[in-house]
């Protein structure tokens, strides 16, 4: 069972500071963490391998400190990590990053199962997973909470569904979102972080993938971040004085001058 984990770098705090300028997160100072989502993709990932056989691939895109977040994959299990890393990958939205990825993914060639976090907690869009089952050409099912079983090229999954659950039957190779229901993932192991240090992690860019430039990052994106800021709350409040019979009456008087009522 071979299985590849898209796992990204995200800032390891909820209070981020936008750069007015750029309308970009200012990172410098905040200490980056793999996103809490995809942490239960790696650790189903390796449960998986060590229930199967196989090997557990990550794969992240992002700025050469990403490569942290990939050593400590490695150190919770994972046998293999690649970098996606190129300036031409810049400011690529979930289309163009699910595009990156699924050139690397085709690289790999040898998968059966693709596992991704259900969200990222800085962007929160869910998208990447199905994106990259589109342009793998495989089947896609989200919020798995449970992989039941795996056999003779096919998977049964439990998702969560808004009532309930649904138990789903896919052909191999497909491309799963998970929930953070399905496990509790592990600490690094003595040995772990031993490999990890001394793991060799290759950087694929635009040229290794052969992707034009004009379909990755900022260039290959269906969407661009026009403005990012937080809105502003304006809070004016009177006090109507009076008994509670002229207060109403004052009430009645200020929502007719407002126009409701």
């Amino acid at each position: 069972m071979n299985v590849v984990v898209c796992l990204k770098q995200v800032p390891g705090t909820t209070e981020v500071k936008i750069d007015p300028q750029t309308n970009t997160l200012i990172r410098q100072g905040i200490e980056n963490i793999i996103n809490p989502f995809d942490t239960y993709a790696l650790e189903e990932g390796v449960r998986l391998k060590e229930q199967h056989g196989g090997k557990v691939t990550v794969i992240t895109m992002g700025p050469p400190q990403a490569e942290d977040a990939l050593r400590e994959a490695i150190s919770l299990g994972a046998d293999e990590a690649v970098l996606l890393s190129d300036s031409a990958f810049a400011g690529a939205d979930t289309w163009a990053t699910a595009y990156t990825l699924s050139r690397a993914i085709a690289r790999l060639k040898q998968y059966e199962l693709i596992l991704c976090g259900r969200q990222t907690v800085d962007g929160d869009t869910g998208q990447v997973g199905p994106e990259l089952a589109e342009m793998l050409n495989v089947p896609f099912i989200a919020y798995v909470s449970q992989i039941e079983d795996i056999r003779d090229g096919h998977i049964r999954v439990r998702r969560m569904v808004e009532d309930g659950h649904e138990v789903i039957e896919a052909n191999l190779p497909a491309v799963l979102t998970v929930t953070k229901e399905i496990n509790k993932p592990r600490l690094p192991s003595l040995r772990g972080l031993t490999r990890s240090k001394s793991a060799t992690i290759p950087t694929w860019g635009a040229r290794e993938l052969d992707i034009a430039k004009e379909m990755a990052g900022l260039a290959g994106s269906c969407t661009q971040v026009i403005k990012v800021f937080f809105p502003q709350r304006v809070c004016q409040a009177e006090m109507l004085e009076g008994d509670l019979e002229s207060q109403v009456e004052s009430m009645i008087d200020r929502l007719k001058d407002s126009g409701l009522l």
